[in-house]
């Protein structure tokens, strides 16, 4: 029988987008008692949609073509530049946001733009659970 997330294996991230949103949501709720559809798109919170994203882009191309794969190698590479981008580089354009909107007295710039570094485990750990439950279904 196949496996229809392998097949098409763009499914994978799909779905782990769509149910790290929805996680991100409840925990939104559950913290706020407020449902907020555009809190859980934000680009930083618990989980990282980032992290779960490219890893469980790059989990299934582990169980899909092997670790020594140069399919995984390229994708491996493109995770670890995204998750260093969500909690460093963001992080960079935080500060100069804040100190941009402290100096001009007024939020004009978004400073909500990095991960803390255990939001990006917990996105990454959702993201090789979300990829391993789809390649046994």
């Amino acid at each position: 029988m196949e496996n229809i997330f392998y097949e098409n294996i763009i499914l994978i991230p799909a779905v782990t987008f769509l149910f790290s949103v929805i996680l991100k949501g409840l925990i939104i709720k559950a913290s706020s008692n407020k449902w907020s559809l555009e809190r859980a798109l934000w680009s930083w919170g618990m989980p990282s949609v980032h992290s779960s994203v490219v890893v469980s882009l790059a989990t299934a191309f582990a169980l899909k073509f092997g670790v020594s794969s140069d399919m995984f190698a390229i994708v491996m590479w493109f995770t670890v530049i995204i998750i260093y981008d969500a909690i460093n580089v963001r992080y960079e354009a935080w500060l100069h946001a804040k100190m941009i909107n402290e100096r001009l007295w007024e939020k004009k710039l978004k400073e909500s733009l990095w991960h803390l570094p255990s939001e990006a485990f917990a996105g990454s750990v959702l993201g090789i659970f979300v990829a391993l439950v789809l390649f046994y279904v």
